[in-house]
C-alpha cells in the first residue's frame, strides 16, 4: 500500500496553509466520492451536481484521515487536517504528478476514437514482459480518472499504461501535461463525440493535444493511413514516429487474418512467420494489437514476447465478451460504449461468424453525435446484411433512423424496433423469442442502458412471459 504524510502531499500541492501540526499523519490513498472512502485516506470535494464540500462530515464519518479544502479555512470542520489549496482537482493533478515523477516509471498514453481500452489492456499484457505494470482500471480516463489511477499505481511499478478520453477540446492536453508519456498511442480518429468537435478534422486536432507532454526523445505511435494525422504529425521528426495500418506503406502491417468466434490469428510484416493470436473476436482488433506492439517495442518488448503475451491479454469488463444466455443461448456483450465506427466493425464480424444457431444484432442508440446523429445512424446500414444476419432488434429515438434504412431490407419479422421507453417490453421480447444457440450481439453507447438488458438475458436470471 502506498503511503505519504500529510506533510509530503502539503508541500506537492503547494499547500496555502500551515500543516504542521498534522505533518505526520499519514494517507494511504484518495476518494472524492463518500461511498467509496476508506479510512485513511484524503478526502477530495470536487465540485460536480454538487459541491464536495457539502459531504465531508460524511466521509469524517467513513473515515477521512485529510482532505483538501478550498472553501475559508474557518469553515472547515474543527481539529480535523485540511490542505487548504485554491481547486481541489488541479490539486488532485498537482499530487498525482508529483508521485509519477518520484516513481519515475516509462509512461505509455493512449487515446484515439475507438479502440482505446482494448489497445490499453494489450499494451499492459505486452509490457508485463518486461516490467512490473500499472493501468487504467475501466473508465478512468478523464481529469479525475487519471490521476486517481496514477495515485493508485503501487510504488513498484516500472511502466502504467494510461487511457485518455475526452469530450471537448483541451482535455488531452491537461492529461498529456500530466503524464509526460515516453510513448503516445492514437488508436483511430473516428466520429465519437463529434457533437462537440464539428468534424472529424476538431476531433484530430484534439487527439493529437497528446503530443503536448511527450517527453523530448518520446515516440507517437498512430495510424499512418490516417491523413488528418499524417497531416499534423508532418512536423515531428521521423525517428519519433511509429505507424501502423493495413499496408505496406506502413511500419508494421498485417498479412493474413483468421478470424475466430472467440479468436483473431493474424501475421504481420516484421515476422511473417509468426502466428499471433488474439483470445478475441473482431478483425479490426488486429489494428489495436499492432499499436499495441510498436509501443512495446520502442520499450524494448521483442515480438516473440508480445506475441505470447496478447496470446493471454484480459479485456476490461463490458468489451466484446462473451457470456452464457438464457435458454443456451451465447451472449456478445459489448454495450459499454459505441460510435458508428466501432458498431460497424463488430457488426461485420459478428456477420460473418460461422455458426449453426441464429445471427441477432440487439443495436441501442450512439450517443454524442449531434447533428450529424441521423446520417451516421443511417451508415449502420453499411454493415448490415439481410443474408448474415437473422434478426436486427433497434432501441432507442436515435435508432429509428436506421429502422427507416432498413425496412425496405427485412420482414417485419425480422426486424424490431423499441422506443428508450419500452426497455422491459425489449427485455420481454427477447427473452421470450430466444432459442437454444442463438447468438446475441448487444451493442451500443452506455448511456442507453442496455447492459441492464445484457443482465436480464444471462444465465443467472430466469426466463418470465
Amino acid at each position: 500500500m502506498t503511503d505519504w504524510t500529510f506533510q509530503e502531499i502539503a508541500e506537492a500541492v503547494s499547500a496555502k496553509n500551515d500543516v504542521s501540526k498534522w505533518q505526520d499523519v499519514h494517507i494511504t490513498g484518495a476518494a472524492f466520492d463518500t461511498r467509496k472512502m476508506e479510512p485513511g485516506k484524503l478526502f477530495l470535494p470536487l465540485k460536480g451536481d454538487r459541491d464536495g464540500h457539502e459531504f465531508i462530515e460524511e466521509a469524517i464519518k467513513k473515515g477521512a484521515a485529510g482532505a483538501f479544502w478550498s472553501r475559508p479555512l474557518e469553515q472547515a470542520p474543527a481539529d480535523f487536517p485540511i490542505i487548504l489549496v485554491d481547486d481541489p482537482l488541479k490539486a488532485l493533478q498537482q499530487w498525482a504528478k508529483d508521485y509519477l515523477k518520484k516513481i519515475a516509471p516509462l509512461v505509455v498514453g493512449i487515446t484515439g476514437s475507438n479502440g482505446k481500452t482494448t489497445t490499453k489492456d494489450m499494451t499492459e499484457a505486452i509490457l508485463s514482459a518486461k516490467y512490473k505494470t500499472h493501468k487504467t482500471q475501466g473508465n478512468f480516463n478523464n481529469d479525475i480518472g487519471l490521476p486517481m489511477t496514477i495515485l493508485e499505481m503501487p510504488e513498484a511499478t516500472e511502466a502504467v499504461v494510461l487511457e485518455m478520453g475526452m469530450s471537448s477540446p483541451g482535455e488531452i492536453r491537461v492529461l498529456s501535461d500530466l503524464a509526460e508519456p515516453d510513448v503516445a498511442v492514437i488508436t483511430m480518429i473516428g466520429e465519437s463525440h463529434i457533437e462537440f468537435f464539428g468534424s472529424r478534422e476538431g476531433i484530430a486536432d484534439a487527439k493529437m493535444e497528446i503530443v503536448s507532454g511527450l517527453k523530448k526523445e518520446g515516440v507517437l505511435v498512430f495510424p499512418g493511413d490516417e491523413p488528418l494525422l499524417v497531416e499534423r504529425t508532418a512536423g515531428l521528426e521521423e525517428s519519433r514516429k511509429k505507424t501502423f495500418g493495413k499496408t505496406p506503406l506502413q511500419d508494421v502491417y498485417p498479412l493474413e487474418i483468421q478470424a475466430g468466434i472467440k479468436e483473431t490469428i493474424f501475421q504481420m510484416n516484421q515476422a511473417p512467420e509468426l502466428d499471433i493470436t488474439l483470445p478475441v473476436l473482431g478483425t479490426y482488433n488486429v489494428q489495436n494489437a499492432l499499436a499495441a506492439i510498436l509501443a512495446g517495442e520502442t520499450l524494448g518488448i521483442p515480438l516473440q514476447e508480445a506475441s505470447v503475451k496478447l496470446a493471454h491479454f484480459h479485456l476490461t469488463k463490458n468489451r466484446l465478451e462473451w457470456l452464457e444466455g438464457i435458454k443456451g443461448s451465447h451472449l456478445l456483450n459489448d454495450a459499454y460504449n459505441a460510435s458508428p465506427t466501432s458498431m460497424k466493425a463488430v457488426l461485420k464480424d459478428f456477420s460473418n461468424l460461422n455458426v449453426t444457431g441464429r445471427k441477432r444484432a440487439v443495436l441501442g442508440d450512439i450517443r454524442e453525435l449531434g447533428d450529424l446523429s441521423a446520417t451516421l445512424h443511417k451508415s449502420v446500414k453499411e454493415a448490415i446484411s439481410p443474408e448474415r444476419l437473422d434478426e436486427v432488434i433497434l432501441f432507442g429515438k436515435e435508432m429509428a433512423a436506421l429502422r427507416q434504412e432498413l425496412a425496405p431490407l427485412f420482414p417485419d419479422e425480422r426486424l424490431k424496433y423499441f422506443k428508450e421507453t419500452e426497455k422491459e417490453e425489449l427485455i420481454h421480447y427477447l427473452k421470450i423469442s430466444t432459442q437454444p444457440n442463438d447468438y446475441i450481439l448487444i451493442k451500443s453507447s452506455f448511456g442507453t442502458g442496455l447492459l441492464e438488458v445484457t443482465e436480464k438475458l444471462k444465465t443467472n436470471d430466469s426466463v418470465s412471459s
